[in-house]
């Protein structure tokens, strides 16, 4: 009989000890994670990492975030935890996170937490009012949610991070932005300048304002840029310019759109009466920003009262400012002339003006730096990727459908938000009880005969649906919902999930939107391919002229053969064949120059060379013209509503702006880019089931689940009895035995 060693049981326990601790330590370095989620959200995505682990300076995020907070916000401090973890994992050397620790002030607060709060709001993080629900009581408590990136010298601020959708892809963008940043301002040939025009004579009148921080101004505003220009790579140059000097009375100041202050005498005439000019201008080459300093409120029994804007706000408008100058957003053209929808969002004498985009134009330019084309007085520029068309009125000139088809062929892409019809609006003035409804006139700009050419073309109807926006009715008109047939929602099964860029977008909502119809003959002919992106539902119908949009006058078709699903957006791709292949060149004529030139022509004529007698015909040209086109791509929805700000979200989260940024990144070649945006889903709607479908769900979970248990209870009832007779059946063989 051996003896059992006295010492096995701690060497065992050693040993495990050992492999738990190699184990781990294997698993610091050799891991994997899984991520189950249709759209792996908890994964970042190509871009990102590509993104990161390509940094060549130091990039920290400093993240302040409150502790403890109730859900749903402790959910998305957890996601930011696990996203920059998975960024770290990526990412070279260059990539640091720091969590800190911002907890709202109260009796016993930590002295860092307070520190901490400090360094927030120096970063231009604020906390922000948050609604909670605690013992059965609605609260508001103020929460620090938001972070801020430090690469190199450069800082960009996400302000506020209050739900988890979109959090990569805004923190991807913002890492491009700053490496984009920083080569911009390192490739620029000359210094940003920043001018400030201050008249010395407001400073007399400032007290009278309620301007107490003008006097102070030019030296605090020259520290700020002296700061700034210490992270900018010594890229700004300061400059402070007073109008009301002698010196500085020639008209170059007058250029700019500068506030300028008459007043009469004052305070019994110890000051003189006098004028002023005030305003900031930051410009580089022929580039111009306008930085407003003073504003005017007059308010009604307060009276006349003027703002100065704030010191504390300038070092983030001269930081805004900088970067639209040295455009570090790739270009994205927006055709600004033919009547198009206003890109630049400005309203005549303080009114909304209704051709305004604002709400498209503050999406885009996140992450895009707009270039106006304007095709009377210039060509469209090789170096955009994409152009926009939202809503043309006017004829194009067949030199002008010559530019566009031939920025095709140079692999420009199209984006065109067309109408097939233009709404005419009554005239205010006419009299009360006459026909007022407005009236839609078919629009033929010249856009539809390329379009053609290229194999798809727009029908001059609206489509209307059953499944569309339903509009609440106030009491006073009898409550209840009212169908806008002409608003109807896209459901999921009608959206093409195939394309990458709109796997996250399952529902959307269209406004006034026309059908589209494809050649195929002509399509498969120029070997292009045509996908299409969203239809109508099955339950839709097409309304022709005369259009009359008034809901209620409008019902769904009596027969149900007259509905049918209707292909409403598509991008066609490929080698597209040039519309002026075999025809003659068009010349520019004076129609297509601008009113502008044409005045400076005319004002200013050249001289008229002697001509000299030779035949121009036998001078031949070659090249230039291109037939057949670099790959490309047509992107082609008929409503320019999609683009209105009564459609889109000022923050950028619902399904209708996913759809229109991500077709505008694809476009540009940044499908990538455009997928990360709708990983995180915001609206995820159920699957539609028919009526049948839906009373069987209701009868089963009603009747057919009790059902179901008393059947199962009866089979296992029926199994316990068996297997006892068959057990006695076993016992009285032994006892016949």
């Amino acid at each position: 009989m051996s003896m059992q060693n006295p010492y096995a049981k701690y060497i065992k326990l050693s040993i495990y000890l050992v492999i738990i601790v190699l184990v781990n330590v294997a698993g610091m370095t050799l891991f994997f994670r899984m991520d189950l989620t249709e759209n792996r959200i908890y994964s970042i995505s190509e871009a990102s990492k590509t993104v990161v682990s390509t940094l060549s300076e130091p990039l920290t995020v400093n993240v302040f975030f409150t502790k403890d907070l109730p859900a749903p916000y402790n959910n998305t401090e957890r996601y930011l935890h696990d996203l920059l973890e998975e960024y770290a994992i990526h990412a070279n050397a260059y990539f640091n996170y720091r969590f800190y620790d911002v907890s709202p002030e109260a009796e016993g607060i930590d002295p860092r937490a307070l520190e901490n709060q400090k360094l927030a709001n120096n970063y231009g993080i604020h906390p922000v009012q948050i609604q909670v629900f605690e013992k059965d009581e609605v609260k508001f408590k103020k929460a620090y949610m938001g972070l801020v990136l430090i690469h190199g010298d450069m800082v960009e601020r996400i302000p506020t991070i209050t739900a988890i959708n979109g959090i990569e892809y805004k923190l991807t963008t913002a890492i491009q932005k700053l490496n984009n940043k920083i080569s911009a301002l390192l490739g620029l040939s000359d210094t940003i300048k920043v001018k400030l025009f201050l008249s010395s004579s407001l400073k007399s009148v400032a007290p009278f304002m309620g301007l107490d921080q003008l006097p102070e101004y030019p030296d605090r505003l020259k520290a700020i840029v002296e700061s700034l220009n210490a992270k900018n790579y010594g890229k700004l140059e300061y400059s402070y310019i007073d109008p009301s000097t002698v010196t500085t009375q020639a008209p170059s100041w007058k250029k700019y759109n500068l506030m300028h202050l008459q007043w009469p005498a004052l305070s019994d005439d110890k000051i003189q009466a006098g004028e002023g000019t005030i305003g900031l201008v930051m410009e580089y080459g022929e580039k111009i920003r306008e930085i407003p300093l003073l504003s005017v409120l007059r308010l009604p029994i307060i009276g006349t009262q003027y703002n100065l804007t704030g010191l504390d706000d300038m070092e983030r408008l001269i930081d805004d400012n900088l970067e639209m100058l040295v455009d570090i957003n790739e270009n994205l053209g927006y055709l600004s002339d033919h009547g198009t929808l206003d890109i630049s969002g400005a309203s005549p004498m303080g009114q909304r003006n209704p051709d305004a985009v604002s709400v498209f134009s503050s999406l885009v330019s996140r992450t895009y730096s707009i270039t106006p084309i304007n095709l009377k007085d210039a060509d469209i520029p090789p170096s955009i990727n994409c152009l926009v068309i939202a809503r043309p009125t006017e004829a194009f000139s067949d030199f002008e459908l010559y530019q566009i088809d031939q920025a095709l062929m140079k692999g420009t892409n199209l984006a065109l938000f067309l109408d097939a019809f233009k709404e005419v609006r009554p005239n205010a003035q006419q009299p009360f009880g006459m026909n007022r409804k407005p009236n839609y006139v078919p629009l033929d700009t010249g856009l539809e005969k390329l379009l053609a050419h290229y194999g798809i073309r727009i029908k001059k109807s609206y489509v209307l649906d059953e499944n569309c926006h339903k509009q609440r009715l106030p009491q006073s008109m009898g409550g209840g919902e009212r169908p806008i047939y002409f608003a109807p929602i896209i459901k999921n099964r009608f959206i093409n999930h195939d394309l990458e860029y709109m796997r996250g977008i399952n529902g959307l909502i269209s406004l006034k939107i026309s059908p589209l119809e494809l050649d195929e003959k002509r399509i498969s002919e120029h070997t292009l391919t045509a996908a299409k992106l969203i239809a109508s539902s099955e339950k839709s119908w097409e309304m022709g002229q005369p259009i009359n949009l008034n809901p209620m006058f409008l019902s769904p078709p009596s027969s149900d053969d007259k509905q049918q699903s209707f292909p409403l957006a598509y991008i066609l791709e490929g080698s597209f064949p040039s519309y002026f292949d075999g025809k003659p060149m068009p010349e520019k004529t004076t129609e297509d120059i601008g009113t502008e030139n044409q005045e400076d022509k005319e004002t200013t004529p050249e001289p008229v060379a002697e001509k000299a007698t030779i035949d121009l015909s036998k001078i031949k040209g070659k090249g230039g013209f291109i037939s057949k086109g670099k790959p490309a791509k047509i992107f082609l929805m008929a409503s320019s509503d999609m683009l209105r700000d009564n459609v889109l979200d000022p923050e950028g989260n619902s399904p209708n702006d996913m759809f229109v940024l991500n077709t505008i990144d694809a476009l540009n070649h940044r499908e990538n880019i455009a997928m990360m945006r709708s990983k995180v889903l915001s609206f995820n709607p159920l699957m539609d089931t028919g009526a049948l479908t839906k009373t069987f769900v209701k009868t089963f979970n009603i009747a057919g689940l009790p059902v179901l248990v008393i059947f199962l209870g009866l089979m296992v009832w029926l199994k316990r009895h068996s297997r006892k007779k068959r057990i006695a059946s076993m016992f009285q063989k032994k006892r016949n035995v």
